[in-house]
């Protein structure tokens, strides 16, 4: 017997998802108190077991300190521990009676650019922190360039050490009014400045004693209030196929599924689909989650597809609404982030992995390189190296079904990985399509004709 979902337990239900959790990302320059701030977090919080706390107190005295260095809690390398520094990113859950969080710690050098992109890819807000002695600096601005870049849609400026400024209201008015505006230029929507003192607890999880002129949330209060997670009926469904199953027993002898999770929207029995890059058309027939028929299902849920026809699906194909497809092409213009030690070239061939596909791809182009500092391009810079940002063409073996990143965080990025050794080298953000005629195809003689 179908279960059947209705429209309002179908809406709480997405509600509920969509609000539960928070993955949010941090950044900051070298020394500004980043790891301070997030251990603060987690200790204010009662999120630190006995055991870690303990640890930590060994460690701080190993080093001669007299009270908790909380920046251990989450520098949990060998090498960032000796050298006090965040080098990789780290990841910590934790979790209030009002919500969880997946937290991403990133480095603040800017040789590690490329950890701050891959913390902030998934996440619904960034924080960036600035010493409040020193204020907005170059680093500052690259790491909120990488977080518009990224599309994150919440950006939280904490002025730290403001114990150490005399905890001056025109101190921090004066940093947080030219944050703001530099933010507000680069498209961010949502912009929130507060002032706190890691170190001391300040606007941290409790308000603080010594800035009565402040009226706004903490840190924590913050965290646990923002709106995200946008209803996901809001975007057009997109159902990249992991699996197809095919049990072929006596119980099951013609069952035909399509296993993967729902990358956005909401898929509905009955609803007409597009299968691609082939074009097929259909109509969803059944959708199952958990072993059970459901009449509708949206992101991020993991389910299996039935379509009315016998058509040819395969893993990497995408289901999406008929009248809602993205367009299909071979030709990809994107902004990238180059994540390898190993330059990259035009004339590479590589792989292109977008969501549970991957094609051979070359590099046609590099027609320019971004410096986040002062946002100026850099044309036909001829490779890219790592932490680099800039666009690239590439043409790819098979076609695609690309979403503009601006569209789609999830259907829009892509990863280039070495053909060799199976190595990540890039990450990529699609844009539009840079050419609509077909592209001359290339002699080689290694299979990469396209």
């Amino acid at each position: 017997m179908s279960t059947s979902t209705t429209s309002g337990a179908a809406d709480g239900a997405r509600t509920e998802a969509a609000t539960s959790l928070l993955r949010f990302a941090t950044a900051g320059s070298v020394d500004d108190g980043k790891s301070t701030l997030v251990g603060r977090l987690l200790h204010d919080s009662k999120s630190v077991l006995a055991d870690q706390l303990e640890a930590v107190e060994h460690a701080s005295r190993s080093r001669g300190a007299d009270a908790p260095d909380l920046a251990l809690l989450t520098d949990g390398l060998r090498a960032e521990r000796e050298q006090g520094i965040t080098i990789d990113v780290a990841y910590r859950y934790f979790a209030t009676p009002r919500r969880r969080f997946i937290l991403a710690d990133t480095p603040g050098h800017v040789q590690y650019t490329r950890n701050m992109v891959t913390g902030a890819s998934t996440a619904e807000l960034a924080v960036v922190l600035v010493d409040a002695r020193n204020g907005v600096v170059e680093q500052t601005r690259r790491h909120a360039a990488v977080a518009a870049l990224l599309r994150v849609p919440h950006l939280v400026l904490a002025v730290n050490k403001m114990d150490l400024v005399g905890y001056a209201e025109p101190v921090f008015a004066r940093i947080a009014e030219e944050f703001t505006a530099y933010a507000a230029s680069l498209g961010v929507p949502d912009i929130t400045t507060i002032p706190v003192s890691a170190l001391a607890g300040d606007n941290v999880v409790t308000p603080s004693a010594h800035m009565d002129w402040y009226g706004g949330p903490t840190v924590l209060e913050h965290l646990e209030t923002v709106p995200v997670g946008a209803d996901p009926s809001g975007d057009p469904a997109r159902f990249p196929v992991q699996y197809v199953i095919r049990p072929q027993t006596a119980e099951h002898p013609d069952y035909r599924g399509y296993a993967g999770q729902i990358a956005s929207g909401v898929l509905r029995v009955g609803d007409p689909v597009t299968v691609l890059p082939s074009g097929r058309t259909s109509t969803v027939a059944g959708i199952d989650a958990l072993g059970e028929p459901v009449d509708a299902a949206w992101a991020p849920q993991s389910v299996t597809v039935r379509l009315a026809d016998d058509l040819d699906v395969s893993r990497g194909d995408l289901i999406a609404p008929s009248g809602e497809a993205p367009e299909v092409t071979q030709d990809v213009e994107a902004t990238v982030c180059h994540l390898h030690d190993r330059p990259l070239r035009v004339g590479d061939r590589v792989l292109l992995k977008h969501t549970t596909r991957t094609v051979k791809a070359i590099v046609k182009d590099i027609p320019s390189r971004l410096t986040l500092g002062d946002l100026s391009h850099h044309a036909a810079p001829g490779e890219l190296t790592a932490n680099d940002i800039g666009r690239v063409r590439v043409r790819t073996a098979q076609p695609l079904a690309l979403d503009p990143y601006a569209r789609s965080r999830r259907t829009g990025s892509f990863l280039l990985i070495d053909p060799a050794d199976g190595t990540t080298l890039t990450a990529g953000m699609a844009g539009e399509s840079f050419a609509t005629a077909p592209a001359k195809e290339e002699e080689n003689d290694e299979g990469w004709d396209f």
